[in-house]
């Protein structure tokens, strides 16, 4: 697929004209990695930027304690790491990949220089960090307020949203990660996220087949999620 098809599907540049997707394809590197490669450590130096094309991809940050706390989980079409032009100019989390890939490398300087000349491209800046802000802003709530029900709930509904498939009123939804690593985005212990699997299924909720989940009653999933502590 060409450069500018690639770059339109991000909400980042879904605003530009074609003349500035052109202009952006000029300085955009497209770049294939392998399951487990870290495309950049936390304190590496920030480059560039990144838009995912297709893969999985993890943000995280290594506690003291050397336990992993995951960020984010990066969806194809979407852009990560541009926070790093700001600041001490340096990457705050690892970006690791959880499946095989591709993504499309945008330099900084380049991109600064674009910035300089073209307005639109400051603006959907600004925008795509506003959005991530938000997110962020989000996640913090659930891990302060929420129970790991509802947390675990709203997980499973987002990513059916995200990506699932339906059949006769049931969604079935591939987690996309393991265990260990969706405990990390919940805040909690891996224990507790097989528990709290188990409860679900025994009310009849989900059904847990290694690394799908078939839910059966989506209405009151959605309703564990605005439950709180």
């Amino acid at each position: 697929m060409e450069l500018i098809e690639l770059l339109k599907k991000s909400l980042l540049f879904s605003g530009l004209a074609d003349g500035d997707l052109a202009e952006l394809a000029t300085i955009t590197v497209r770049r294939k990695f392998k399951k487990g490669e870290a495309l950049f450590s936390e304190g590496d130096v920030a480059t560039g930027f990144y838009l995912l094309v297709v893969g999985s991809i993890k943000l995280c940050r290594i506690a003291p304690d050397g336990r992993e706390k995951v960020l984010h989980f990066v969806r194809a079409g979407e852009t990560f790491a541009e926070a790093a032009f700001f600041g001490d100019g340096k990457y705050p989390a690892e970006a690791r990949a959880l499946e095989a890939g591709e993504v499309l490398y945008l330099p900084k300087q380049g991109f600064m220089e674009l910035m300089a000349r073209n307005p639109n491209f400051s603006l959907n800046l600004v925008i795509s960090l506003s959005l991530m802000l938000r997110q962020f802003a989000r996640q913090i709530e659930e891990l302060s307020f929420a129970d790991v029900t509802s947390r675990l709930a709203s997980f499973l509904v987002r990513r059916a949203d995200e990506k699932s498939t339906s059949y006769g009123g049931i969604t079935y939804i591939d987690l996309g990660i393991k265990k260990g690593e969706l405990a990390s985005r919940l805040g909690t212990a891996s224990e507790t996220v097989s528990r709290t699997l188990r409860k679900l299924k025994d009310e009849g909720i989900i059904e847990v087949q290694g690394n799908r989940v078939v839910i059966h009653q989506m209405e009151k999933l959605q309703k564990l999620c605005e439950r709180h502590e």
